[in-house]
């Protein structure tokens, strides 16, 4: 464990997990348990279950599951051992020193955090060198305030391919940490060189407040416009976005998704300080479930061209699918939110913000637009093309509001586009009702794990395991005699294999068997089906009878496959005489 066990325990018993889920989703008890929408997958239904008594929380829709530390890595992006710390915090507990391995791996992300933190140091005072002032004058030009310049951080990489590399160096840093900032790039005959050359720089900071990479953009026609830090142990660009740490605290109802730093940057001088930004790549559903634990709503205020608006078609479909309101602005006149703000100001902005469409109307807006409406036969594709859309809108009032939109923008009848729309909605139910119909007949395909890279290879055998997993997490007292009774080779799943083998470990070395101890050990994917294992409860009474019975099963197809065989017995002849003693309710 990366953690001292004891230490891991009071840590859990100081974070009640219904009571940090709670700081995220709003829960509802149900039975023993606490249920919610989930805030890791769009859903209309709360699958999302919590339970108190395993301190546990699994949601039925898309798999996820873990202990309180699973669900804060998961909720605020962070890597296990920011886990730990961040709870540890909340609970005003001291992170105890841990082995050398776990030292090692903490100082490294300290020294990376350092670096990047001196590196936007150097940027910053290089910008402000008297012989930058052209530089200086490029922000200037692009109506940037210094407060709002020194608020951000920006700065200028010079144009020199050591200068940052020779200041790192003079404060310590070595070239590989530099490298694993992603501040160097090597060439193929291995020499070192800075990656930022000649860019006004922008620093990207975490919610936390860490400088974790940074972006840079040149001043004239050169490409790359932009270059962005590489992914790093402290950067993923899909879990952050630009501005949060900054916009998290605003008091607007709504969060402004802007495509660039510079509209980012403009809109917050301007006062409209919940501007965000993606870093460099399309929006991610790492980056929605980000803004929905700050905002219900979304103002998208892309670039106004052709890509802008096709980044925009896909950023409705996944802030949608983490249930937040999307509304979509247009800007006319201007082909970005910084062009719009400098050339109309702010008041001319916030009345676009007023005037903002439902996304639905937005995307009707879009289909139409690439039909000729007074084209009898262009109307008619139109038509078909929106009913396809509309069929997709859950809701049956907002339905038939953009139904009647449509039939006004092509100049028919209400009645008649809702003819259609209805013709597309049982189009969708007789697809859903045949790929359930499928899901159904496949039972073998039901039991298998929700992640494929778990697979069951033999389902009637992992069916057992996971029911010994269950037993042996109810009441640890099971655990005597299993490593007898029931080798760890004798488990046909990997991943339950691995469960069971700690499982084993944990007792011999005399620690409870629950989830927390598996966090750190077990992957994120294998954490989320532990949870969906226990979650199906254990007999009720008699389970040392129900411990064997599984053991007979494991045993009987370890047999059946020729794993395990009696001395001197043709496996068929061993199978066939077990399972006859078996059926006469004998132990094997």
């Amino acid at each position: 464990m990366p953690f001292d066990r004891v230490f891991l325990d009071e840590l859990a018993a100081r974070n009640d997990i219904v009571d940090i889920v709670s700081q995220y989703v709003q829960l509802k008890k149900s039975g023993a348990n606490y249920f919610g929408l989930c805030p890791f997958h769009n859903e209309k239904t709360a699958s999302f279950s919590v339970a108190p008594d395993k301190q546990i929380f699994h949601c039925f829709g898309c798999g996820a599951g873990g202990s309180v530390i699973t669900f804060v890595m998961k909720a605020e992006g962070l890597e296990f051992p920011d886990a730990v710390r961040f709870l540890a915090g909340k609970a005003g507990m001291e992170v105890p020193t841990q082995g050398e391995a776990d030292r090692q791996a903490a100082r490294r992300r300290d020294r990376l955090y350092a670096l990047c933190k001196d590196a936007a140091r150097f940027f910053y005072d290089t910008l402000w060198q008297p012989e930058n002032r052209a530089v200086q004058q490029y922000f200037f030009n692009r109506g940037l305030h210094r407060r709002t310049m020194n608020r951000f951080g920006l700065g200028y990489a010079p144009d020199n391919f050591s200068a940052l590399l020779d200041a790192m160096k003079a404060k310590g840093y070595t070239r590989e940490e530099m490298l694993d900032a992603g501040l160097l790039s090597k060439s193929e005959k291995g020499r070192v060189y800075d990656r930022f050359r000649g860019r006004v720089m922008f620093p990207i900071i975490d919610v936390r407040g860490n400088v974790i990479a940074f972006g840079g953009r040149v001043m004239d026609d050169s490409k790359p416009k932009y270059l962005n830090s590489p992914e790093t142990p402290i950067f993923h660009k899909s879990r952050n976005l630009f501005a949060l740490n900054l916009a998290k605290t605003t008091r607007n109802g709504y969060f402004i998704l802007a495509e660039g730093y510079m509209d980012v940057i403009a809109l917050h001088q301007a006062g409209f300080d919940s501007a965000v930004a993606s870093l460099g790549t399309s929006l991610t559903e790492d980056q929605a479930r980000m803004m929905a634990r700050h905002t219900s709503e979304i103002v998208i205020s892309y670039d106004a061209d052709g890509a802008g608006q096709a980044a925009a078609q896909r950023a409705i479909d996944i802030l949608g699918r983490c249930d937040l309101q999307v509304k979509v602005l247009k800007i006319p006149g201007a082909k970005d939110p910084d062009e719009f703000l400098r050339e109309k100001g702010p008041d001319a902005f916030r009345n676009l913000i007023e005037r903002s469409e439902n996304h639905n109307a937005y995307r009707l807006e879009q289909i139409a637009s690439k039909y000729d409406l007074e084209d009898d036969e262009a109307r008619v594709l139109f038509l078909k093309d929106a009913a396809r859309m509309l069929a997709g809108i859950d809701s049956g009032v907002e339905r038939e509001v953009y139904a009647s939109k449509a039939a006004r923008m092509a100049g028919v009848t209400p009645e008649a586009m809702l003819v259609e729309v209805k013709r597309e909605l049982g189009i969708r139910l007789k697809k859903r009702k045949t790929a359930e119909r499928r899901e159904i007949r496949s039972p073998v395909g039901m039991a298998q794990p929700k992640d494929r890279s778990l697979t069951y290879p033999d389902i009637k055998s992992a069916k057992a395991e996971e029911g010994v997993l269950r037993l042996i997490f109810s009441d640890q007292k099971l655990v005597a005699g299993l490593k007898k009774d029931l080798p760890a080779a004798w488990f046909s799943a990997p991943v339950l294999r691995k469960i069971y083998e700690r499982a084993l470990e944990l007792d011999a070395e005399g620690h409870m068997v629950d989830v927390v101890a598996f966090e750190g050990y077990l992957e994120p994917g294998e954490m989320s089906h532990l949870t969906r294992v226990l979650n199906e409860g254990v007999p009720a009474a008699e389970q040392q009878k129900a411990l064997l019975e599984y053991i007979n099963t494991i045993r009987l197809q370890r047999v059946k496959d020729g794993t395990t065989a009696e001395q001197g017995e043709d496996p068929l002849l061993t199978f066939g005489r077990m399972k006859k003693q078996n059926a006469g309710g004998q132990t094997i």
